[in-house]
């Protein structure tokens, strides 16, 4: 007969860690669950995937975060200017991961953002085919909504361009001109 273990009694629960140690537990991702990822589309389809690549780029080291960095690209700016419907839920968290020191790959985070910002896609191909505008899912509006995510958080541009890295500063001069016009 097996006695159960005495180390937690069952009232208790072991304490886990919520993030590695070192690293203050009140990330940004916390709010990842109150978006409805699996309601909205990316260009895969369902953005279910995405708050694994943000963790991924977040938690991951150099090599597992650029991966899924560049997966995330894909899925939410493709080709560096096609913008999807959950490219403007995962802004926010963009602008939080690039202010996160341990995260390894914030310059290139910056650079999303930028194009982000200067998506004129499906607005440009709307100005050729008007009917683009009468579908049900209108992607003239979720590159709208994506480029004012951007817009929204251009208070943080001042403390970045301050960055000790002068990768993270070149990269956030260009997104502030990008902002700028």
């Amino acid at each position: 007969m097996r006695s159960a273990s005495t180390e937690h009694p069952s009232s208790e629960r072991p304490q886990r860690p919520d993030a590695p140690s070192g690293v203050a537990r009140n990330t940004p991702l916390t709010a990842l669950d109150r978006v409805p990822w699996g309601d909205i589309q990316d260009s895969t389809g369902s953005a279910a995937a995405i708050p694994l690549l943000l963790n991924g780029i977040a938690w991951g080291d150099a090599d597992t975060a650029r991966s899924a960095l560049e997966d995330l690209r894909k899925r939410i700016c493709q080709f560096g200017f096609v913008v999807e419907q959950a490219t403007a839920a995962t802004v926010p968290f963009l602008w939080e991961l690039a202010k996160l020191p341990q995260v390894t790959c914030r310059a290139q985070i910056i650079r999303l953002l930028k194009n982000i910002a200067d998506a004129r896609q499906w607005e440009s191909t709307a100005a050729v085919y008007p009917k683009l505008l009468n579908r049900r899912e209108n992607p003239v509006v979720w590159e709208r909504a994506a480029r004012q995510a951007v817009r929204a958080r251009r208070g943080e541009l001042s403390r970045l361009m301050a960055d000790e890295d002068t990768e993270i500063a070149r990269a956030t001069t260009e997104l502030a001109r990008s902002l700028a016009t």
